[in-house]
């Protein structure tokens, strides 16, 4: 892939001098960090999880070690400032602990930096999905149906009220997802309700048990948008494929379409939060009665990022050219002229050939077959796959040796 010719509003003349530091450094860091190195961005990357790859790219001119953003949040903002320059350089959160962080920090770091995320009035409405749902039911965009458990006494009376199979999700994912290695729990009881709520009562995470909308992977669509003063200025739809695990994992394929029916919950939504910069916001059809439902809204570029910019739409150069030079985003083609591109996360989904069983091999080659970008693989940014393999080696490697219990 030519990533070179992804469109922007860069005219070719602009070589960019303001460096970006980018937070964290896994699969959506990586896409940042190739969308803005491609157009010659000087990038530092702070990471803070050894087993990701993004800082081993080509495009990254300094790479900093930093303790956990939300387990040791003052060193985190102390080490960010000591890496300020004269000149002000744009930070960007590429994952949610890094920007709730940056968030709540949002005066101190503005003094040294150009930050590109909203202040924690309004993230904290998309990072707890609590006020999250609650915003989109008073703006009348269809949620599932959803409780908010303040205790162990809650969980057992709505438990028995309840319509089983249901969702037991927490208001944080990044949180949930950190502790458990998983997104949500689907039960199928009482026990297990109140045994998955336990569980992240322990570690401290706050619940929500949610009614569980059927379909398969297909039916979760993301609305990608740059927002700002109440317009989306740049829009661009895709269809998830698969998941990893299917059902309730995070996506493995995903695929460029044209679903103009979100775009109107999605600006309506961001413009209920007053939100401002990049957002990806998730629906799921329900197939019930067809009508898309919202599931969350990341208030950062997301996993599948490389998949705009295979489709000729740099959303982080747009974010770094109206933040840094004050250039409103554009582009030149509509988003439907590139339509049915894939993007793979080919670590994720090579699992899908022992996992769930009835995913034939013709229907598991069709995205390699058809256009597509890896997550990960670029033959002109080839360390992060050498360091991404290397690292699963390693991982099964530690696995297979690990005494039985």
């Amino acid at each position: 892939m030519d990533m070179t010719k992804a469109k922007g509003d860069c005219d070719g003349q602009h070589r960019p001098e303001v460096a970006a530091v980018i937070l964290s450094s896994h699969t959506t860091a990586l896409g940042v960090i190739r969308s803005l190195g491609m157009m010659g961005v000087p990038i530092t990357n702070v990471y803070y999880q050894r087993q990701d790859m993004g800082y081993v790219s080509r495009y990254v001119s300094k790479r900093v070690s930093a303790p956990h953003p939300e387990r040791n949040e003052e060193q985190f903002i102390a080490l960010l400032v000591s890496l300020a320059t004269s000149e002000k350089q744009i930070l960007v959160p590429a994952d949610d602990a890094t920007l709730s962080v940056v968030s709540r920090y949002l005066a101190v770091l503005e003094k040294h930096y150009i930050v590109a995320c909203t202040d924690w009035s309004v993230a904290e409405l998309f990072i707890d999905k609590k006020y999250t749902y609650e915003l989109a039911e008073r703006e009348g965009i269809p949620v599932p149906r959803t409780l908010v458990p303040s205790s162990k006494e809650d969980v057992e009376r709505f438990a028995s009220k309840v319509i089983y199979p249901c969702l037991v999700k927490p208001r944080q994912s990044h949180r949930y997802f950190e502790a458990f290695r998983k997104k949500m729990v689907k039960v199928e009881s009482k026990g297990e309700l109140v045994a998955a709520y336990d569980e992240a009562a322990n570690a401290g995470i706050g619940v929500m048990l949610q009614e569980y909308i059927p379909g398969d992977d297909t039916r979760g669509i993301n609305y990608n948008a740059y927002f700002w003063e109440g317009k989306a200025l740049v829009e661009f739809t895709a269809e998830k494929v698969r998941l990893a695990p299917p059902g309730f994992g995070v996506p493995s394929v995903v695929k460029s379409k044209d679903v103009p029916e979100v775009a109107g919950y999605g600006r309506r939504l961001l413009r209920a939060l007053r939100f401002r910069g990049y957002a990806c916001t998730e629906f799921k059809k329900d197939p019930r009665d067809g009508t898309y439902k919202l599931m969350e809204i990341n208030g950062r570029h997301n996993r599948s990022a490389l998949l705009a910019l295979r489709c000729g739409i740099n959303f982080p150069w747009f974010q770094y050219r109206h933040l840094v030079d004050g250039k409103v985003p554009s582009i030149d083609f509509p988003p439907i002229l590139r339509e049915n591109i894939y993007w793979i996360d080919e670590f994720k989904d090579v699992g899908r050939l022992t996992g769930k069983p009835g995913c034939s091999l013709l229907s598991f080659a069709r995205p390699y077959l058809a256009p597509h970008v890896f997550a990960v693989f670029a033959l002109n940014d080839f360390k992060p796959f050498i360091k991404r393999c290397v690292d699963s080696v390693r991982v099964l490697a530690s696995f297979v040796a690990a005494p039985e219990k």
